[in-house]
């Protein structure tokens, strides 16, 4: 995309700039083994620009050419106790919602591939996911040979086959040309009138917290429901479900291709107008930089008061929170359950990332937990390596 103002949702050229960091890594999932090499880490500019004609986000500066998705892409959260809870819960939501039972199942961007064989262990159900970081190593399901993994990307020229249920988590806000892409997952979807079922980031959580740790380069795309329910209507899709889950942080949304290209909306009570988004994103601009000093001052009068200070969690929020408020040696390390992730460092600041024991051997002061939803896990991993403390939450 590379600076260009057009809207990729809608093609509008009404279009403000609302939030820039400057010379921030380009991935935050990929496992660097060398510090040096994570120092060095390339980088790219992030311009947020918000759409008058569809209340739709995207970064402006982004260069698809510097982001990388493959085999050392390490994006999963299925180490987590309290992610795999919602996981399940969430498989089991969408098989007695949609009747997969026997179904055939199409995932696009299904990372390990952990919930497209949660659909098919606990459906009884056939698929076939679509992922350059799928790890076939560490699948042991018993139901393997009812799912072909793809290591590759779901395009315009791959040939879909028929599905019942198209899936696609945590994917589209990787995506510049949203239009584009919708489009290939209506094709997908077209064929045998199947349901789509989307997961994206909710923007609406973003603007209202003014949660600038979870803007990155990554996330080209930030979608609240309205405008991820125009995009799809705009495209021919009918939208049925429009809800949010996991604390609010995951925006959903299911829909089918619409009959006689008649497509219609939702009736959800939380889909905004965009004129509400407009005011959310002008008070985002006015929060934004006070949110960042208050930060930048915690952590500097801890550091000053000899407090060692960790983080805990190494995907994209921590690094777009180390990045953006230029953290160093103020932070001591960054842990993470992902066995993984040990020994590792984060791009763009060089912090050395460590697991649960080894932090509790360290004894940090404080512990600044990059998720709330994770804070209770933490503390109570904490405390059964007698280590306690001060927690501190994003």
């Amino acid at each position: 995309m590379m600076n260009d103002r057009r809207c990729p949702s809608c093609a509008s050229i009404d279009t403000r700039a609302f939030y820039q960091v400057r010379q921030v890594p380009t991935n935050s999932c990929l496992l660097i083994s060398n510090r040096d090499d994570a120092v060095a880490f390339r980088r790219g500019d992030i311009e947020l620009r918000f759409c008058r004609g569809c209340g739709f986000i995207f970064n402006a500066a982004f260069d698809p050419r510097l982001t990388e998705y493959s085999s050392a892409y390490e994006e999963t959260q299925a180490f987590s106790s309290t992610f795999n809870a919602f996981h399940r819960r969430l498989a089991e939501q969408v098989i007695a919602r949609y009747g997969l039972h026997g179904k055939r199942i199409l995932e696009i961007g299904c990372g390990k591939g952990e919930f497209l064989t949660l659909l098919c262990e606990l459906g009884n159900n056939s698929g076939v996911g679509f992922d350059p970081s799928y790890a076939a190593d560490r699948n042991a399901s018993r139901v393997l040979d009812h799912i072909t993994f793809r290591r590759e990307f779901f395009t315009e020229e791959t040939e879909p086959e028929p599905s019942d249920f198209v899936c696609s988590k945590m994917t589209l806000e990787h995506i510049p040309e949203t239009a584009r892409f919708v489009d290939v997952l209506k094709r997908a979807a077209d064929g045998s009138g199947a349901t789509l079922f989307l997961q994206v980031p909710d923007a609406l959580r973003i603007l209202k917290e003014c949660a600038f740790w979870d803007i990155y380069y990554e996330h080209c795309s930030y979608f609240s429901p309205g405008s991820l329910e125009r995009l799809l209507v705009s495209n021919g899709f009918d939208v049925g479900n429009v809800w949010t889950d996991y604390d609010d942080q995951y925006l959903m949304i299911d829909a089918r291709p619409a009959a006689n290209g008649a497509a219609r909306r939702s009736a959800s009570a939380i889909v905004e107008t965009v004129e509400e988004m407009d005011r959310l994103v002008t008070e985002f601009t006015r929060l934004w930089v006070e949110k960042q000093a208050v930060w930048r001052q915690t952590v500097d009068e801890l550091a000053a008061e000899g407090r060692t200070i960790a983080i805990w969690g190494s995907g994209s929020k921590a690094v777009s929170f180390l990045t953006t408020l230029s953290l160093g040696e103020e932070i001591s390390c960054v842990v993470d359950v992902n066995p993984y992730k040990h020994g590792k460092y984060m791009p763009g600041t060089g912090h050395r990332i460590v697991g649960p024991d080894e932090v509790a051997r360290l004894c940090p002061d404080v512990v600044v937990v990059m998720n709330p939803i994770y804070r209770s896990e933490i503390q109570q991993a904490l405390v059964e390596r007698g280590c306690t403390p001060t927690i501190l939450t994003v």
